[in-house]
């Protein structure tokens, strides 16, 4: 079973404020109670497992889809009134680009929706699309594909730019050039809000991580406020010939792997296990401890990390 949620992060002034936020859809409960305040200028990374109701969140704060109960503020606006005015910028997973116009025409059509766009050839440099303005869109490529919803979400010239799996698609250098230019657009005193996969990027990039599971928020914080939740470390050693039972019966050690020569212990008391391991055997060397990282972290705080619960009722209900 997950944690219970325990926020990490300091009381804020809200640029976003969700406030017992709830969201079903048939009997699939999706999002479940959730409060979050984002300030203005922060950079927060969503987290969590399949199912556990990223997206559904996404959708409410842009006004996609309405909340059963609860509220959803942007910058003091409801979502609907915060597009209107171009307050919001979203990159979606879902949804086409516009077939047989240009990259240029479509990012021209898309500023023309706002007060205060950016000027189009400042967001073409901004995203690196400058060589691509005169492509049709149906001529473009996977990764190119995404860096056009990126120019189409910050045309806008948005003070939130939330983005849903924004380097799904894109090769380890294409994914370094977007977070330079996200980088870049945050450092204007943007906020922004974005989910992923790629937990190396939350942990890299974001200011703050929300951590979600079965619909709630379950950690709120800095990574290293999140990790430190995580009481387990590791301790990896060369160790021949050793013996995976006698290592998982030292005190402090839960589980033992034997990689060759390595060893690697996952331990509840790296401290205890270390002095029973060099007590035991003193020949252990190349010792390392490390604490856990966001991947354990995100494993630990997630419980199943399925997106399932079972319900007071007896039943499993699975959120988007």
């Amino acid at each position: 079973m997950p944690h219970s949620p325990t926020s990490l992060a300091p009381q804020i002034t809200a640029g976003v404020r969700l406030h017992g936020l709830t969201k079903s859809f048939g009997t699939v409960r999706a999002v479940r109670g959730v409060d979050l305040s984002i300030a203005a200028g922060e950079t927060v990374a969503l987290l969590g497992p399949n199912g556990a109701g990223k997206s559904t969140t996404i959708d409410l704060i842009l006004g996609l889809a309405r909340p059963d109960a609860g509220t959803v503020e942007v910058f003091g606006l409801p979502p609907a009134e915060a597009v209107k005015r171009g307050a919001i910028g979203g990159m979606l997973q879902t949804g086409q680009i516009i077939r047989d116009l240009t990259v240029r025409e479509v990012i021209t059509m898309v500023a023309s929706l706002y007060p205060e766009p950016l000027p189009v050839d400042e967001v073409l440099a901004l995203t690196g699309l400058e060589d691509l303005a005169g492509r049709r869109t149906q001529k473009l490529s996977g990764g190119e594909t995404q860096k056009v919803r990126f120019a189409i979400a910050v045309v806008a010239n948005p003070d939130l730019l939330v983005l849903d799996e924004p380097t799904v698609a894109l090769d380890v250098e294409a994914r370094h050039n977007f977070w330079t230019t996200m980088r870049a657009f945050a450092s204007r005193g943007k906020t922004v809000l974005f989910a992923t996969h790629y937990l190396e990027e939350a942990d890299e990039y974001a200011d703050r991580i929300v951590l979600m599971a079965h619909g709630r928020v379950v950690a709120d914080g800095p990574s290293t406020e999140i990790k430190a939740r995580v009481g387990l470390r590791t301790i990896r050693a060369t160790l021949p010939d050793a013996v995976a039972s006698e290592l998982t019966a030292l005190p402090g050690v839960s589980t033992a792997e034997i990689r060759g020569d390595a060893i690697v212990l996952r331990c509840t008391d790296s401290d205890q296990a270390l002095r029973a391991l060099l007590a035991r055997d003193p020949s252990a060397c190349d010792i390392e401890v490390r604490g856990a990282g966001l991947e354990e972290a995100f494993l630990e705080l997630t419980g199943n990390g399925d997106g399932r619960e079972n319900d007071e009722d007896g039943t499993d209900e699975v959120a988007r």
